[in-house]
């Protein structure tokens, strides 16, 4: 590997050494419900996003502060030595996309059938330092 490419790969690892990622797959809520909550917490710092997500009425926002926590614990996996108090961790990423379809048949007046889609969807948060802009 070249130099060039060398330090393009240290800065990209340095980089993800401060990003923490969590999965939630095949979670059976609408993607259009998940992604009214998920819009709430967008870019909030992580304990006033877990404050919101408690008291939020949505069914959806049990899920994803249990998610959002594990995204925490993962954050403090990656570093051991810094304490969570002294740095302002934040959603920096949250998207909500469409997972496993399940296709059920309703029967219909007449002899018809309607088609019942119940559909689930796919979360993925990003926990990172909060940036702070200086002039």
């Amino acid at each position: 590997m070249g130099a060039r490419k060398n330090k393009a790969a240290e800065v990209r690892k340095a980089e993800k050494k401060q990003k923490a990622i969590a999965i939630l797959r095949d979670c059976p809520t609408s993607p259009r419900k998940m992604r009214l909550v998920a819009d709430i917490i967008r870019g909030v710092e992580v304990n006033k996003a877990l404050g919101i997500l408690r008291f939020s009425k949505k069914e959806a926002s049990i899920k994803l502060e249990k998610l959002l926590s594990s995204a925490i614990a993962n954050w403090q996996a990656k570093n051991e030595g810094v304490r969570l108090e002294d740095v302002q961790l934040c959603v920096k990423e949250i998207f909500v996309d469409g997972g496993r379809m399940l296709k059920r048949v309703q029967p219909a007046p007449q002899g018809r059938a309607h088609r019942i889609r119940k559909r689930s969807n796919h979360v993925t948060i990003v926990v990172d330092k909060m940036v702070t802009e200086e002039k």
